[in-house]
């Protein structure tokens, strides 16, 4: 078990607090990083989110779809519970699926600054069309 006050729990809020704060939206969002146990190696972490939400920004309807966030950590990496409530924090927010995934790349840029990182969201059929929205860093 790692102690709430070590190094690798460093800037930590959310996990283990005891209390859960569901943001109402990204911008009330905080995504939160800890210490990666292995920066000088090269390996992927895979996040993935198949029950994602947000709203269509002129309809006002439910979207619906998969966020997979695949990266290469630095000195970082990406803490899933504040990635949960982040993520969540879509759910009452109107935005397209491109804009979706590009906030969300640079949001995670920004948190762990990754040596690279792709966002994938796949959106589900709405009037007989389904959406991929594929973002990288750094771009290719």
């Amino acid at each position: 078990m790692v102690a709430r006050d070590s190094p690798e729990s460093e800037g930590l809020t959310i996990l283990g607090d005891g209390k859960t704060r569901h943001p109402t939206s990204p911008d009330e969002s905080i995504l939160e990083a800890f210490t990666n146990a292995y920066p000088d190696r090269n390996y992927n972490i895979l996040l993935d989110c198949p029950e994602f939400t947000s709203l269509c920004p002129i309809t006002g309807q439910p979207d619906f779809g998969r966020i997979v966030i695949d990266y290469v950590p630095g000195e970082r990496c990406i803490e899933s519970k504040s990635l949960k409530l982040y993520l969540f924090s879509f759910r009452n927010h109107g935005s397209f699926g491109e804009a979706i995934v590009n906030r969300i790349l640079d949001d995670v840029v920004a948190t762990c600054s990754p040596r690279r990182a792709t966002v994938r969201g796949s959106f589900t059929p709405r009037g007989g069309i389904a959406i991929e929205v594929t973002a990288s860093f750094p771009e290719e």
